[in-house]
Order: C-alpha cells, then structure tokens, then sequence
C-alpha cells in the first residue's frame, strides 16, 4: 500500500531546503554585486544586491583596462593559469604511471613504498613548509616558476587514487595486450589507462583545484614579489592592505569572483565524471 506523504512536512522540508540555499547562494550574489559597484556605494551599502550606481571601473582595473598598475591582476591570473595547467597536466600523468607501477610491477621494497605514500598522505600540509622552504633554497630554485611547480607536481593522494584504480582492472587485458608484442609502457598507455577515464578525470579535478587554490606553497617558496604571485596570494595581500589604501571592495571581491570561477566551471563540467569516480574508489577501496 503507497502512503502519502504529508503535505505540511513536505512544505517545511523545502522551505528549510530552501532556506539553505538562500543561506549559501546570498554572499555570491554579495560577492556579484559588489563587484559592479563604486567604492562609495560598496561601503555605504554592502549587503545591497543593486549597485547604484552601475559601475565596471572594478572590472576594467582587472583586466589591465585602466592605467593603475598597483594591483596587476592580469600577472597574478597568467601565474595561476601557467603554474595550474603545468601542475595538473604533471600530476595526471606522474601520478597515474606511480599508481601503475605500485598496481602493477612487482619489485623489491614495493609494498614498504606504498606504505610511505600513505604515511605521507597523513601528514598535514603545513608541516611540510620548512623542508620545502630548505629544499627550494639548496636547489637555488628560490623565488622562481620552477620553486612554485615541481614540489607539487606529484602528490601522494593521486597516486593512491590512481592505484585503487588500476587494481580493479582485470590483468587479463594486459596479458592479452602483451601477447600481441605491447610493452610495458604500451600496455599502459593505450590499453590501460583509456580505461581509468573516471579516476583520471577525479583526479584532474582535485589536481586543478588544488594547485589553482593553492597558498602556503607558494607564500613559502617565493618572496610575495608581484610578478610571481598566484590569483589566491595577490587577493590575499590586497585584503591584508599590502597593495594600497582604502577598503576597494569591488576590486577586491571582483578578483575573489574571477578566483572562484575557474573551479566552479570545471566541476560543474565534469561532475558526475568526479562523482562516479570518487563512488568507484571507495568501493573498491
């Protein structure tokens, strides 16, 4: 027997539903209007999702359309946009042939180096600074391109993505690559990894949102210097005052909104891709 749902119970769960989303959603829609305000009008009402009057002057700063040059915005997303894509692009290749490796080869010490890639996903982020700081500084890499991408282009949490991965995938289909005279590095590349299409796609987005959102690596390993400042770390010294006077919000939560975009496009892109993947990781897990 079917039973109906009661009215007033549903009419209260999508008003709290509702109600959450109005909660979440309200400061991006701040965060939006803002953007298209004066600096007047920014601090006078800043909760106000009108700006009056309508203003662009924020976004023209932004993309280098006015002649202040206080605030290079277009530097800070060109350094986002080249250390992101070399990151992810290193990271979605080293980790999956780690992962292969670990899945697949069978070596002396392979299982004591899975054990090392799972006690380094233990550790927290911040405790790592200092020998990054030290290492960047012995290989007098120090405040340069190469100090901000090659100490995150491999990532332990990849690889152990990557590995769970190929473990699920039959052996059978290597041994028959493999007995039409693939290699190794063959098999892998045209035969296994087509396969591992969710796994790689969950982890281009981890890899691109994290190197894209990343702080503290790169606050560590370069000077604060303009020219080598991310997106994340130029907001972050606009709103600690270090680029100029005044409150500048619409500037500020302009630069906050082009941050956000990027990551939102992509996940939102690709979502049910990082669903499915991350669904087929903890099962097989």
């Amino acid at each position: 027997m079917i039973q109906r749902q009661n009215p007033v119970k549903t009419v209260v769960l999508y008003t709290l539903v509702l109600a959450f989303a109005v909660l979440f959603i309200y400061p991006f829609l701040i965060q939006i209007a803002t953007s298209l305000k004066t600096d007047p009008d920014a601090a006078n009402n800043p909760l106000s999702l009108i700006p009056n009057p309508f203003d662009l002057h924020a976004w023209r700063q932004i993309f280098g359309l006015t002649p202040d040059t206080s605030v290079p915005i277009t530097t800070w997303m060109k350094n986002s946009v080249l250390v992101t894509v070399v990151v992810t692009c290193g990271r979605v290749f080293l980790d999956s042939l780690a992962g292969y490796a670990l899945s697949r080869l069978h070596f002396r010490g392979r299982k004591m180096l899975f054990a090392a890639v799972l006690a380094v996903m233990s550790v927290p982020g911040v405790a790592l600074l200092i020998p990054k700081f030290l290492m960047v500084n012995y290989l007098n890499i120090y405040d340069t391109y190469a100090a901000m991408i090659l100490p995150l282009i491999v990532d332990a949490a990849g690889v152990f993505i990557m590995k769970q991965f190929f473990d699920s995938v039959p052996i059978s289909i290597e041994e028959a690559a493999r007995m039409d005279g693939a290699g190794v590095f063959r098999t892998f590349w045209s035969v296994v990894l087509p396969m591992a299409r969710p796994a790689l796609i969950t982890l281009t987005i981890l890899s691109f949102q994290g190197s894209w959102n990343e702080f503290s690596h790169f606050l560590v390993v370069t000077r604060g210097t303009p020219e080598h400042m991310t997106l994340v770390t130029g907001l972050a010294s606009m709103a600690s005052g270090q680029l100029g006077a005044g409150t500048r919000f619409p500037l500020k939560l302009g630069t906050a909104l082009l941050t956000t975009i990027p990551v939102a496009i992509l996940f939102f892109a690709l979502q049910r891709y990082f669903v499915r993947g991350a669904n087929e990781g903890s099962v097989k897990g």
